[in-house]
């Protein structure tokens, strides 16, 4: 056991009132369950091992156990004194108990925190080396694929070649993203000014596809997040409503403030999520619709991102559907939400539609 200030400390204080239970025996109730109490506070923050914690109870209990005992041999104190000994000794004992019992589960929660950081560190290098292993011969194959598609023509076999190829390379980006999205540290928060940055991301989406694009109100405020990161976020929110409408179906992008949260709303006009798929759909890999994501190039991976961005923020994100439409919310927080004023996008009332792909 290593003695530190604390410990020697409490060695001198506890032989000082020792030493006045010896010379005021009349008093010597107050020093001794000075000792106790603070041999018991001691050991709830230092936690000596079993045979120190062992010697140490011997010593005090035979030190103040010899003192009121010769008292008492000497009339001056009652011989039920003697009672308050195995009584503090079992209170000691009770906190040795309970400390060390406290001290192995920090122990196991140290070392379940170690290995999950290290299987976190081993998942990210191996996510690396997939991708660059898989980079490569990907994108050799795309290129000769495209090469002989040049030579000889459309023909089927290559388009779906190239197709399935590009989707081999957004599914590795996209592993690689969500591995740098949990990953601590991974954001740069700055200040962002919520219209200007939510006009510029329904501006470059309704040139994506032919959509009845609409931008509802927005909260007029300034988020400290990370904008390259958010961007990502709605990239994904409104990819997957893309992906799950027809053609000049209606996606709104809005924004308004609840209590002490700012939500960022992607609404649309598809065929909704089954109520089963609710709570998994940002769950990795996870679709509501297995053949229709797959058809139109959909990775399970996008919603999860969103998930690992919003909680990296200290928010959240969820949907609810209604059978006739899905909408995905995004929660981030921000002080004094409930006093920001919305502001209504132009020409909110007449939705605009892209005309790209009509």
């Amino acid at each position: 056991m290593l003695l530190n200030r604390f410990d020697v400390g409490w060695a001198v204080f506890s032989v000082a009132c020792l030493g006045v239970m010896v010379q005021y025996p009349h008093w010597e109730t107050i020093p001794f369950h000075l000792i106790w109490i603070s041999l018991t506070l001691l050991y709830g923050f230092r936690v000596w091992s079993l045979p120190a914690t062992a010697a140490i109870l011997l010593a005090v209990g035979i030190g103040t156990g010899a003192s009121i005992l010769s008292d008492a041999f000497d009339g001056l104190q009652l011989w039920g004194e003697l009672f308050e000994v195995p009584l503090m000794s079992a209170m000691f004992v009770a906190m040795v108990w309970h400390a060390r019992r406290r001290k192995q589960a920090m122990e196991i929660a140290d070392e379940h925190a170690e290995e999950s950081a290290m299987l976190l560190a081993q998942q990210e290098r191996l996510l690396q080396n997939v991708s660059h292993e898989l980079r490569t011969p990907v994108t050799i194959a795309r290129g000769h694929l495209e090469l002989l598609q040049r030579n000889q023509g459309e023909q089927t076999q290559l388009t779906v070649a190239l197709e399935e190829l590009r989707r081999i390379e957004t599914i590795v980006d996209r592993l690689l993203l969500l591995a740098r999205a949990e990953r601590d540290g991974f954001m740069v928060l700055g200040d962002v000014q919520l219209v200007p940055f939510l006009e510029d991301v329904f501006m470059r989406w309704a040139e994506v596809a032919p959509r009845a694009w609409r931008l509802g109100a927005i909260v007029d405020v300034s988020l400290a997040v990370d904008e390259t990161w958010l961007r990502a976020a709605l990239d994904a929110l409104l990819e997957n409503a893309v992906q799950y409408t027809e053609d000049y179906a209606a996606i709104e992008l809005s924004a308004h403030a609840d209590k002490n949260e700012v939500v960022l709303q992607v609404a649309d006009e598809g065929p909704g999520i089954p109520e089963e798929a609710l709570e998994q759909i940002f769950e990795r890999f996870a679709r509501a619709d297995r053949s229709r994501s797959r058809r139109e190039g959909g990775t399970g991976l996008g919603l999860a991102i969103v998930d690992a961005i919003a909680r990296a923020h200290g928010g959240t994100v969820t949907a609810r559907s209604d059978g006739s439409g899905s909408v995905f919310e995004l929660r981030l927080p921000l002080p004094q939400a409930e006093n920001a004023e919305e502001r209504e996008a132009p020409g909110v009332g007449a939705p605009a539609v892209a005309s790209i792909g009509a």
